[in-house]
């Protein structure tokens, strides 16, 4: 699905300048359950965007599906990312004024209105949160937020799922909960996702383990 070769994203203006992430070779196959383990600051984060097509490399070569991205427009990015990319965001991103219904409904806005409600409530469905449809994020909890927001990822049936530190702001029995539906959608919808987390509990016991420091990686298991 993806190859990386020699990809480095800097940050800042010369003279002063940094690497978020440095000479990274890595490839992902369809189908792989992939966490990305680092303590804050370790270019985890930085990696996911580019994996998601978010952030465009300085330098290096970026490969989706056998095809470079390089000189792709931010329109055909966008395109790509809608089509084929779903993501989970630490902070859940919930619109407050809409239903959970509503929210997961939100990118699937090519849909006619009765095809996107149906693909909505499925997804719901499949993270046990069809029955809170028509709740609004003030009256979810956090792990019921982030499930609804996990939902939305899930709508469209991407290929790819990312999420970036999805338990940050979950206690652990909430934090097993959202493993256990990523593994889910892995493992019986074929979806590859790759989630960028500090958690050692979830890190160690995943499939494929990449270690990250100073915007290198240090260590891959398998």
């Amino acid at each position: 699905m993806f190859s990386l070769r020699k990809v480095c994203k800097q940050y800042g203006r010369a003279p002063v300048t940094g690497f978020a992430v440095r000479d990274i070779d890595l490839n992902i196959a369809r189908g792989e359950l992939v966490c990305l383990a680092g303590k804050s600051g370790s270019g985890k984060s930085t990696l996911l965007g580019i994996l998601g097509l978010i952030n465009v490399p300085s330098s290096g070569e970026v490969l989706f599906e056998g095809k470079s991205i390089a000189g792709t427009t931010d329109a055909q990015l966008a395109r790509i990312r809608r089509q084929h990319i779903g993501i989970i965001f630490q902070q859940f991103n919930l619109h407050p004024a809409l239903t959970a219904l509503e929210n997961v409904m939100y990118p699937l806005f090519m849909l006619k209105d009765h095809q996107a409600h149906d693909k909505a409530m499925a997804a719901l469905a499949e993270v046990g949160m069809d029955s809170f449809a028509q709740r609004r994020p003030r009256e979810l909890s956090g792990g019921q937020m982030q499930r609804v927001s996990i939902a939305r990822a899930f709508a469209k049936r991407p290929d790819l799922i990312i999420a970036d530190e999805p338990t940050a702001n979950l206690d652990a029995e909430n934090s097993d909960i959202v493993y256990g539906l990523l593994r889910r959608l892995n493992q019986e919808k074929g979806v590859t996702v790759v989630v960028a987390t500090h958690d050692r509990d979830f890190s160690d016991h995943c499939p494929r383990k990449i270690d990250m420091q100073d915007g290198q990686i240090i260590s891959s298991r398998e």
